[in-house]
């Protein structure tokens, strides 16, 4: 194979499995299996967004290790029903252990996803994921999405004991995949940790923007579609 590019990395949430689709169905089931409209919480887009802006929060401050995983599945719970005067630490705990139960059985992907990678595959490309997320959650989103079939390696957080942005989870991914980073690349939504992940690790990158967003850093590559990627590989 004589491509620049041997070994593909993607990243999974926001890149091919689209979170925020998922988890606010999960969020919507929650919401009236657990009755919190006669809780108090009479708005379900508001607490959506509630939820959403304590979720990208914790995650910052989890990725840059200020609090540990537990913490930041529980507080976002929490956090949103404080919001709403409800001072229920065991209701939100209960959501979590449920939210993160149902969440992985959902399978909305981005459009083109499955056939992106059906494509890669034929190409000859090795395609692997680097997510930071759970080993258990993510595999079962994999499964339960049809995605387990496409990918070589799957390089969780959990796993590696290290998350995007840090070089050492790129490094776990590389001695995984019998990978050097000359013939590797990393695809990915977040400019934070994909991105700058790659840099960090001393691959390019395509940056995956979905939302339009500008970049911060200059990828190696953008695109705005899944579709885009043929043009690269």
């Amino acid at each position: 194979m004589q491509y620049k590019y041997k070994h593909l990395f993607f990243d999974l949430d926001h890149t091919l499995w689209d979170f925020e689709a998922n988890s606010r169905l999960t969020l919507e089931q929650l919401y009236h299996s657990l009755g919190l409209q006669a809780r108090g919480v009479h708005d379900f887009d508001l607490f959506h967004k509630r939820y959403s802006a304590h979720n990208e929060k914790l995650w910052d401050r989890y990725r840059n290790g200020y609090i540990k995983v537990d913490e930041l599945r529980w507080k976002r719970m929490w956090l949103t029903l404080l919001d709403f005067k409800i001072g229920d630490e065991p209701l939100a705990r209960t959501m979590d252990v449920q939210f993160l139960e149902a969440l992985p059985s959902r399978n909305i992907l981005f459009p083109y996803t499955i056939e992106i990678l059906k494509y890669l595959g034929a190409k000859g490309y090795h395609l692997h994921l680097i997510t930071n997320g759970f080993e258990k959650v993510q595999h079962n989103k994999l499964q339960n999405s049809g995605l387990s079939d496409y990918f070589r390696e799957v390089i969780t957080s959990e796993g590696s004991n290290s998350l995007k942005p840090h070089k050492e989870i790129f490094e776990y991914a590389f001695q995984r995949a019998g990978a050097l980073p000359a013939e590797s690349i990393m695809i990915g939504d977040s400019i934070e940790a994909d991105i700058q992940g790659g840099i960090n690790a001393g691959i390019d990158q395509v940056y995956v923007n979905h939302i339009g967003v500008a970049p911060s850093v200059k990828p190696t590559y953008m695109v705005s579609s899944l579709k885009e990627l043929e043009t690269i590989f």
